[in-house]
Parts: structure tokens; C-alpha cells; sequence
């Protein structure tokens, strides 16, 4: 079965739908840190982030903050602005999936 770009398998079990703007994001920010003769590594740490969450981000698995999207311009010498330019024509509607709250207790029966 061919997946679209959208989509993704997250530890071989299932299939998950990705935000084409993180898709696009992550491809950008490969542009960007080829263009400035970097490697993943030279990126990351630069940034102050792991390795394997740049090569997360830019599979489009990974949301960043703002922080750390600042930290890795910072690192490419190109501004917040510059980094999204590109992506104008990348849709912003939401997916309509959501993340499960983790934090949710569990529902208890009373007897």
C-alpha cells in the first residue's frame, strides 16, 4: 500500500496522519541546513536539540515550539519569516485529528 506524503507509520504499527504544514516544515528545514553546508549534527547542536529530533522534524513526526524553530534559525542564519516564506501555499486547516491527553486519569467504577 503507498502512503501519501501526509501520512507516516510510527513504530511499524500504525498509520498516522501528519499536518502537511510539519511536512513541509521538515523539508524546508533540510533545505535550509544544506544550503548552509551543515550537517544534521552540526544543526543540532548548534540549535541545543538532539540529532534525532531535527531528523524528527523534518520527517514531519515532530511538532517544534517556537523556541526551538527560533534556535534553529538562529543556527541557519535565516529568520522565522524566511523559514515559513515558502510555505505559503501549504495548507493551515487542521487535519481533524487530535492527540490523546495522556494526562486523563483513568475512568474508576465505584462498586
Amino acid at each position: 500500500m503507498k502512503r501519501s506524503n501526509a501520512e507516516s507509520t510510527v513504530s511499524g504499527s500504525s498509520t498516522l496522519r501528519l499536518a502537511p504544514i510539519l511536512a513541509a516544515l521538515g523539508k524546508r528545514i533540510k533545505q535550509c541546513w544544506h544550503a548552509a553546508d551543515k550537517s544534521q549534527e552540526t544543526l543540532a547542536c548548534e540549535a541545543r536539540v538532539d540529532r534525532t529530533y531535527i531528523s524528527s522534524i523534518e520527517r514531519g513526526i515532530a511538532n517544534p515550539s517556537v523556541e526551538t524553530l527560533a534556535n534553529i534559525c538562529y543556527a541557519l542564519n535565516v529568520t522565522l519569516a524566511e523559514l515559513f516564506a515558502p510555505m505559503g501555499d501549504v495548507s493551515i486547516a487542521p487535519t481533524g485529528a487530535r492527540r490523546a491527553n495522556t494526562a486523563t486519569p483513568p475512568r474508576i467504577k465505584l462498586l
